[in-house]
């Protein structure tokens, strides 16, 4: 029996509050907008659907991937009938109702899932919540500023002179990071692609609330205190910069690394004397 081609992407939400961010994404990725009954979109072309497990459902042969604006367990139980094998099955990324997170609930690699939520994440400023195993051992987060123009080789050497610097493996980065004014720098998309990363922005906000510091070039030529630096923190969590200013030629790089223990940094509990029996 011959295989369904993958059409494409879909936006599909349940929820009333994230009706304008599900038009925005969807008109973003160029993707049908399928939207429950009770939704105003403020799009005409947005299809209704009564019944969120019926819509999935329908949309599941001819996807390539969903991006869903609905509670995580009524996309787990509208899926699960579905679910065939993680290498036929769709992408499925949840989005929650204020657009702060975004979860690649199934198909993290072989969906695309982990990817499109990286996707998503630029666009609605949300941050990815990326829980595969093969995710986890890769702590490192490289932030880099540049100037414009600079180039997709010299952003790349500058990259893996900074790991090599302080002995960081490249295979050890799950991520590039940057500010949102240089999300468009075309060295920097090139650069991301060469070395097979993904590259998270990182909103002006984020960059402010993790710097406040004197005029630099950052701040003359993108209006912000800096770049690479906070960058690299805020694009993970509980993270420890590593090299903090790494320069060659027109590109900055800075390291970051994320700590998986909450134990690090938490007292111990203390001591609780039990009433005897």
């Amino acid at each position: 029996m011959r295989e369904s081609v993958k059409e494409g992407l879909a936006v599909v939400c349940l929820t009333p509050q994230a009706g304008k961010a599900a038009a925005y994404l969807a008109r973003r990725l160029q993707a049908p907008l399928h939207v429950h009954e009770l939704v105003d979109p403020g799009r005409e072309e947005a299809l209704t659907f009564p019944r969120l497990a019926d819509r999935l459902a329908e949309l599941w042969p001819g996807a390539r991937g969903i991006v869903v604006f609905a509670p995580t367990g009524a996309v787990v139980r509208s899926i699960a009938p579905l679910l065939e094998h993680k290498t036929r099955d769709p992408g499925v990324v949840v989005v929650d109702a204020l657009a702060r997170w975004a979860i690649p609930l199934v198909g993290g690699h072989e969906g695309g899932a982990n990817r499109l939520s990286e996707r998503v994440s630029n666009l609605l400023g949300c941050e990815p919540i990326v829980t595969t195993a093969s995710e986890a051992v890769h702590d490192l987060i490289v932030g880099v500023g540049c100037r414009k123009g600079a180039t997709a080789g010299q952003i790349v050497a500058a990259i893996e002179a900074a790991l090599a610097s302080h002995g960081l493996p490249l295979q050890q980065v799950r991520t590039l990071a940057t500010a949102a004014p240089k999300r468009n720098e075309p060295g920097l998309l090139a650069a991301a692609a060469h070395l097979n990363l993904p590259l998270l922005i990182v909103h002006d906000q984020e960059i402010r609330s993790r710097r406040r510091a004197p005029c630099t070039a950052a701040s003359r030529h993108v209006g912000l205190p800096a770049v690479s630096r906070p960058a690299a923190l805020a694009a993970g969590r509980r993270t420890s910069c590593l090299v903090k200013r790494f320069v060659l030629g027109p590109v900055l790089v800075s390291v970051a690394q994320e700590r998986c223990g909450w134990w690090e940094s938490a007292p111990e509990p203390p001591a609780i004397a039990l009433p005897p029996h």
